[in-house]
């Protein structure tokens, strides 16, 4: 099985999300592909979000195992996509991952995630990898994701950022 999608699954109607409705970040935009590898996703009426999941080969940390680095990274994208698609902009807080089992790469893999609990602007939510023949959990993850305002959040961020470059005496 492909590691990304291709062509055909991009929705050219919807640039922000590819037919099988990954919504993209801005990275993957441009490419018009989840390059971690996320297929498929939607949010069920129960509130779950689901995905269809595949670690490619360029993710492999030792022979036919994910990098840790990219399991961490494809939870925190799939957990990252519950508030959006309850329509509110929020960014990762804090994030924890607990390894159960070796991530394989080019196997069909799942993801869920679900809020736990909101307070305020901070949304609680966990989730987990699994393999898709069995339903094993390989590794599962908490955190926690702030609500920013979608009109000014990057904006403050590069003010932010400006402001960082023009400090005297910083090297």
């Amino acid at each position: 099985m492909s590691s990304q999608a291709g062509w055909q699954d991009f929705d050219f109607g919807r640039p922000d999300r590819t037919k099988g409705g990954v919504g993209l970040c801005g990275g993957c935009r441009r490419s018009r592909i989840c390059r971690l590898g996320v297929l498929t996703e939607r949010l069920d009426e129960d509130g779950v979000l689901r995905c269809n999941v595949v670690c490619g080969e360029g993710h492999e940390g030792g022979p036919g195992v994910a990098h840790g680095g990219w399991t961490a990274a494809v939870l925190d994208e799939i957990l990252g996509h519950v508030a959006p698609l309850h329509g509110v902009l929020a960014v990762t807080g804090t994030l924890s991952v607990r390894y159960l089992k070796p991530t394989p790469t080019g196997r069909p893999l799942t993801g869920r995630a679900t809020v736990d609990r909101r307070d305020g602007v901070k949304w609680h939510i966990s989730g987990a990898l699994s393999l898709a023949s069995s339903g094993v959990d390989l590794a599962v993850a908490s955190g926690i994701w702030i609500e920013r305002p979608p009109q000014d959040h990057f904006v403050a961020f590069e003010r932010w950022l400006h402001e960082q470059d023009r400090r005297p005496g910083d090297s």
